[in-house]
């Protein structure tokens, strides 16, 4: 037993293996099997205890060092209080949206059988009959009622008033703006440079949709004659030789029926709203007799002889500029200004030859005449003068003019199909102005030309020949080569152009009794 470490003895048990009993008996020399026992588990112990390396060297690879097993106990009880920490959360914030989601939820206060109800309207009744659009709708419902008439009202004021109109979208591409017509500029709802220019035109395509018809719900029985934009409505008029003058709202997509008036025995040759836009005046193909249409009053005054106005027949004419007088193109080359206040001539200009074409100035001051001997005159309205006089170049007959709002531009039509560009600058001080541009896409005699308010288009045409009508870009001096469309019968023969206000539409009159209408998305207004 040298080799066995002593541990200390447990109670009860005395020195040299005694053992203390409550009962007394003889003392025993040898050791009891208890004693034994213990003496057995005390060498097992001791073995354990030995400086073994291999034991060390195992205890230190499964546990490390006792420094770096108290360090790894410590992080997996951080650890596994972070882990508790967040399944609390979780469980709380589900408890919280199943609160939410078995919350009552609140009664009205008030509830109006009425409102549920479906309530029908007699639309046959006479005051409600124009709003009907089909004999489906002879039963509407209130709410629908209210959205037609809402709408009838917005069509009847030109549109929407921009303070009543709910904010849009803005379209990103060209695909998405074909799309709307609508993407109209509202100023609150834009941001950039106010104070710069807007972008300008640019040249080879235009951009443009084609719409219904400006009179679709109106068709002319025979040919249409005239068309033209009101000055400052969202309106079109149309007349033609069915003897009728009749009024769109334009809106690009139904173009409804305002007015229609007949004038029996009377097929007009060309109508055109007065300044103010409150009068059409329409002239016709066999007398001297025209009309005067007041919108305002609703009444429709013939004209049946003016003093001092000496001709048979009247059917070309020209509104000035200043609102006060018309133009009346005579024969033998005589120009007369006709007053419409008194409805008398007040004085009268003649050229060489007879009248092809008038046009007036931008400010109405100066009146250019070609004459179908190819010349042009220059005539200085106040004094009845003529101011200057050129020869049309490379022109044999004369047959068209118009001149640009901007006061740059003068375009002359000839015969030949030739519409030759000048300045007006050139035109008002050169003997023998050079054109800017001959223009030669048009083989047939050019009839009728146009030029769009901002002044960055040319319109021509002629109504010698189907889709025989051409776009000129002005700050290129080039065609739109994208219209008309190829291979497509839409314009057919057109006998007179003209663009909106602000050039957001063109449309012209053709032999079919149809004006064919065109969304410029260029411009963003009517």
């Amino acid at each position: 037993m040298e080799d066995v470490i002593p541990l200390p003895e447990p109670r009860g048990v005395r020195k040299r293996g005694r053992v203390e009993s409550s009962e007394p008996g003889p003392e025993s020399s040898e050791p009891g099997p208890e004693e034994q026992k213990r003496r057995g588990n005390v060498r097992s112990v001791s073995g354990l205890r030995e400086d073994d390396p291999s034991v060390r060297l195992l205890e230190q690879l499964l546990f490390g060092t006792e420094d770096e097993l108290r360090g790894r106990i410590l992080e997996e009880d951080e650890d596994e209080a972070e882990r508790l920490s967040v399944e609390d959360e979780d469980v709380e914030s589900e408890e919280d949206e199943a609160h939410l989601q078995h919350r009552p939820t609140r009664e009205a206060a008030w509830v109006d059988e009425d409102d549920e109800l479906e309530e029908e309207v007699d639309m046959k009744h006479r005051y409600r009959k124009d709003l009907m659009r089909g004999d489906a709708e002879s039963v509407m419902t209130k709410h629908k009622l209210q959205q037609r008439m809402r709408e009838q009202f917005q069509k009847s004021m030109g549109g929407a008033p921009l303070w009543a109109e709910s904010s849009r979208k803005k379209k990103t591409n060209a695909e998405d703006e074909d799309d709307d017509d609508d993407e109209e500029d509202d100023l609150l709802r834009r941001t950039g440079n106010f104070v710069a220019s807007p972008e300008r035109l640019s040249s080879g395509i235009l951009r443009m949709k084609k719409c219904l018809p400006a009179n679709s719900a109106r068709p002319s029985e025979d040919k249409l004659t005239t068309v033209q934009f009101h000055p400052s409505a969202q309106v079109v008029m149309t007349a033609g030789l069915d003897q009728s003058v009749s009024l769109f709202q334009v809106d690009g997509k139904t173009n409804p029926k305002i007015q229609s008036i007949h004038l029996e025995r009377f097929p007009v040759h060309r109508a055109q709203f007065s300044v103010d836009g409150e009068t059409v005046i329409a002239t016709g193909l066999r007398n001297k007799m025209f009309y005067l249409y007041d919108m305002m009053e609703g009444r429709v005054t013939p004209v049946h002889t003016v003093r001092g106005l000496n001709e048979n027949r009247v059917k070309e004419f020209s509104v000035c500029p200043d609102g006060g007088a018309l133009l009346l193109t005579g024969t033998r080359g005589y120009l007369h200004l006709l007053t419409l206040k008194t409805k008398e001539v007040v004085c009268s200009m003649k050229i060489n030859g007879d009248v092809s074409g008038v046009a007036f100035s931008h400010d109405g001051s100066k009146v250019f005449v070609n004459s179908e001997e190819g010349e042009v005159y220059v005539w200085d309205v106040r004094s009845s003068r003529c101011v200057n006089k050129f020869t049309d170049d490379g022109c044999v007959k004369g047959t068209s003019i118009a001149a640009s709002r901007n006061g740059q531009y003068l375009a002359c039509g000839s015969q030949s199909g030739v519409v030759n560009i000048y300045s007006q600058e050139a035109c008002l001080n050169s003997a023998n102005p050079k054109p800017l541009k001959a223009v030669m896409n048009l083989l047939t005699s050019v009839t009728s030309l146009t030029f769009n308010p901002t002044s960055e288009i040319l319109a021509m045409a002629s109504r010698a020949e189907d889709e025989a009508v051409r776009l000129v870009h002005l700050s290129s001096l080039s065609i739109f080569s994208n219209f008309p469309v190829s291979k497509r019968n839409i314009v057919h023969r057109a006998g007179c152009l003209d663009f909106s206000p602000h050039s957001g539409f063109f449309s012209l009159a053709n032999n079919k009794g149809h004006a064919p209408l065109f969304r410029l998305l260029h411009y963003k207004d009517f």
